[in-house]
């Protein structure tokens, strides 16, 4: 059974900080400053884990990575926009700031890559690393964490489904669309970093963090499932990063 007391105190308080920040974004979208905010608070999430992949694979397979990663995420993410494939029929709203060609929002490559490098390192077994296997577990979880995220941005305004859907006004070709989009960033992301062994802990605090932050919208906004999952993949985080941190150093002994 993994240790919880492994987990370090500083991600617990970051992780409480940015819940209660949550309650500001909420209620207090417009105030003077909010945009910012939103900037400051969205690099430093994303934080931990650019230092962590730098740490784990070096400078330049972590660049070359992070920048398929991010070029692939502008590129679909536009495509989504302008044909509505494959997520179905969305744009970006004002909220997130000025977009590339005024269908994406600059920020992409940091909110999102984060994300995919959390649950990439999350998704990683032991004796079962082939690279499809864990490009789909990684979309997966990627997916459940969009059943948190997109209900709650689209009630902030982040993004808008002009024809709503089944799930909060979200349509289920969305997670179709992520599940397909998840898997491809995740594979470009373990291929090109070439992740030999078993990635750090550090890796997934990013998510950990944001996954808090966004528990906190679904709370104040009142939408109550997306709090649900939102409780259970914190901890189920917490406890990936725990095993992760299981058998690390032999791990690191064996990294070509």
């Amino acid at each position: 059974m993994p240790d919880l007391r492994s987990i370090p105190l500083w991600l617990i308080l970051v992780s409480a900080f940015f819940f209660v920040a949550a309650y500001f974004t909420s209620r207090f979208p417009d105030v003077p400053g909010a945009s910012a905010g939103s900037y400051l608070a969205t690099f430093l999430i994303a934080l931990p884990a650019f230092i962590a992949i730098f740490r784990f694979i070096g400078a330049r397979r972590a660049i070359i990575s992070l920048f398929a990663v991010s070029l692939f995420a502008f590129t679909i993410e536009a495509t989504g926009v302008v044909t509505g494939f494959p997520y179905g029929d969305f744009y970006y709203g004002d909220a997130l700031g000025a977009k590339v060609f005024g269908l994406v929002p600059y920020l992409l490559p940091i909110s999102y890559v984060p994300l995919v490098i959390g649950t990439a390192a999350a998704a990683y077994r032991d004796g079962s690393s082939h690279p499809v296997a864990w490009a789909l577990r990684s979309a997966v979880l990627l997916v459940l964490i969009d059943g948190l995220l997109d209900p709650c941005a689209t009630a902030l305004g982040f993004w808008v489904w002009p024809d709503g859907g089944a799930y909060y006004g979200v349509p289920v070709s969305n997670y179709l669309g992520w599940l397909l989009s998840g898997a491809l960033a995740s594979a470009l992301l373990v291929i090109l970093g070439r992740w030999e062994v078993k990635p750090p802990p550090g890796m997934l605090d990013s998510t950990v963090i944001s996954v808090s932050f966004w528990t906190g919208v679904a709370v104040f906004e009142g939408i109550a499932f997306p709090a649900m999952l939102g409780a259970a993949l914190y901890v189920f985080l917490l406890l990936r990063r725990t095993r992760l941190g299981i058998g690390r150093a032999a791990s690191r002994a064996g990294r070509v």
